[in-house]
């Protein structure tokens, strides 16, 4: 192949390299990782002089060699799915280890991007399931079981509704945690629930963003201290905006003559 050829083999490979991280990142991957899958994919075609930065908001893909050049990728989603993390993971052990095309690759990371394990309301379901479990777990009565299904079903379903609309993690996870506590105090007026705390506890479980930091620590520990304290900070920030938007209700009916 001439030297024009080899080129643009070059630039596919790294392209798919990209490609491959930015799913992985946007899904809630490590960024050793990312880092890791990247390298992969690019020694796998005889590209050695190639490095990667990877932080949670962009990806940097560079040739090391004067001559080389680089790509660039900017994420602005990230949601928590493992399922197309762990299907990229294995895309790119078989990339290394068959002689898979690179337009072929291509559209299997495409194929990737768009499945989805689980459709919405399963998912919504199953937070309502945990978080009766987890009010169970801490002592509340049946009742409050059923209390903190309905509860944590309606926030996860606003949470999910405004990111959608606006990819912003701390206002749907305030709006959430606003909507639970209202909603408690609702469920114990009504004389339908009996311990309101154990329900709060419950209904929030699902909220936390526990994948979030527990990446961090894990990129902490592998010496990526930019993207660990990232990820660490963005979990903190979160847990900040749940328990502040809770808390502000239960103040504000504390203040009025409320009695939890």
């Amino acid at each position: 192949m001439d030297t024009a050829t080899i080129e643009q083999e070059k630039k596919k490979v790294l392209r798919l390299a990209l490609f491959a991280g930015e799913i992985m990142l946007c899904n809630g991957g490590e960024t050793y990782r990312v880092e890791d899958t990247i390298l992969r994919i690019c020694h796998s075609r005889n590209i050695y002089h190639v490095s990667a930065f990877v932080t949670p908001t962009v990806i940097i893909i560079a040739d090391d060699r004067h001559d080389g050049f680089s790509f660039m990728k900017s994420i602005d989603t990230r949601v928590t799915n493992l399922q197309r993390v762990a299907m990229v993971n294995n895309f790119s052990r078989e990339f290394v280890n068959n002689d898979i095309g690179l337009d072929e690759a291509i559209v299997e990371l495409e194929s990737i991007l768009k499945r989805s394990e689980y459709p919405d309301s399963f998912r919504v379901v199953l937070c309502g399931i945990a978080s009766s479990m987890f009010t169970g777990m801490l002592g509340g009565s049946p009742s409050d079981l059923v209390c903190a299904l309905v509860i944590s079903i309606i926030a996860t379903v606003t949470s999910m509704k405004m990111y959608d609309l606006d990819n912003n993690s701390f206002l749907s996870n305030a709006v959430s945690g606003v909507i639970i506590s209202i909603l408690a105090i609702l469920s114990l007026k009504s004389g339908i629930g009996h311990n309101m705390d154990m329900i709060i506890v419950g209904s929030i479980m699902p909220l936390l963003p526990g994948v979030s930091f527990t990446n961090g620590l894990r990129d902490f520990i592998a010496g990526d201290l930019i993207s660990g304290m990232s990820k660490v900070f963005e979990a903190a920030v979160l847990a900040v905006a749940i328990a502040i938007s809770a808390g502000s209700v239960l103040s504000i009916y504390i203040k009025y003559g409320g009695v939890i």
